[in-house]
C-alpha cells in the first residue's frame, strides 16, 4: 500500500503562509489530516480559516526557535492522535539579502540558523518518536538551491549556509532512521511566488505543494543516492 492510499496526519511548521498555506490546503483537500503549526495561532487562524476544509486542519501553536513549544505540540499530537505520518519542516527565514560579508549583521546569521536549521532539528528531535509508531512515514526539510556548494553563488551568506547545514543534516537523519519506514529529503522548492520569492518569481506554491505531496505518498520513483532532490523528485547538485 502506498502511503497515498490512506488518511495521513502531516505536521506543516509556518503553515500560515506561503508554502506552508498551500501545503495545509492541499493535503486537506486531499482528505489528509494537517496539523498546522503556526507561530501565532490567531493569526494562523485568520488565514487557514478561510479554507473551504477547516475540519481537516488542527491549528497548533508552535514556534520552532523555542523548544519548550516544539515540546508542547509534540504532546498535542500525541494526545490528539497517537502518531503522525510526515513532518514537512517548512517554516523558514530569508535575511541579510545580497548583503557583503563586511556588512553581514552576525545577529541575523544566528536568526537564520535558529530558524532553519536547528527549527526542524528541534521539530525531529521531539516528533520523532511519534513516527516509529507508524508503517511508511516521510520528513520533508524544505531547502533551498542555495544550499548547493557546487553552485555556489557568492550571496545571501546567511541562508546559504544555513540551508547547507540542513541538507547534511537531512542526510544524516536519512542514515539514523535508515530501516525505520521513514524516508527523509531536502527539498528545494522552486523559485516560487511567496513573500519569500517575491512577485517575479516564475513558480507555483500550488505546483511545489503536489510534487511535495507526491514524494509523501511516494508516487514518483527517486532516484538519487543523496537526499537533496528538487520537488519533482530529481537529484540537486549537492
Amino acid at each position: 500500500m502506498q502511503a497515498g492510499d490512506y488518511k495521513m496526519r502531516i505536521l506543516v511548521t509556518g503553515a500560515n503562509r506561503g508554502l506552508g498555506l498551500a501545503l495545509a490546503k492541499f493535503g486537506a483537500e486531499k482528505g489528509h489530516h494537517i496539523v498546522a503549526g503556526v507561530r501565532d495561532p490567531e493569526q494562523g487562524r485568520e488565514k487557514l480559516s478561510d479554507l473551504e476544509i477547516p475540519k481537516s486542519i488542527t491549528i497548533v501553536p508552535l514556534d520552532v526557535t523555542k523548544e519548550d513549544s516544539v515540546i508542547q505540540a509534540a504532546n498535542f499530537v500525541k494526545e490528539q492522535f497517537g502518531t503522525i505520518d510526515a513532518i514537512i519542516n517548512n517554516a523558514g527565514i530569508l535575511l541579510g539579502r545580497d548583503k557583503k560579508i563586511e556588512d553581514l549583521d552576525l545577529e541575523q546569521v544566528q536568526l537564520s540558523f535558529d530558524i532553519n536549521l536547528f527549527g526542524p532539528m528541534r521539530v525531529v528531535k521531539h516528533f520523532l518518536p511519534l513516527m516509529l509508531l507508524g508503517d511508511s512515514s516521510s520528513i520533508i526539510n524544505i531547502s533551498s538551491e542555495a544550499g548547493s556548494i557546487e553552485n555556489a553563488y557568492g550571496g545571501d551568506y546567511a541562508y546559504a549556509a544555513s540551508k547547507t547545514a540542513l541538507n547534511m543534516f537531512s542526510q544524516q537523519l536519512s542514515k539514523y532512521v535508515n530501516g525505520k519506514n521513514i524516508q527523509v529529503y531536502a527539498v528545494h522548492p522552486g523559485w516560487i511566488k511567496t513573500d519569500m520569492g517575491g512577485i517575479n518569481a516564475p513558480g507555483n506554491p500550488n505546483d511545489t505543494a503536489k510534487g511535495i505531496f507526491d514524494l509523501i505518498e511516494q508516487r514518483p520513483a527517486v532516484e538519487s543516492k543523496y537526499v537533496f532532490i528538487d520537488y519533482k523528485g530529481n537529484p540537486m547538485p549537492i
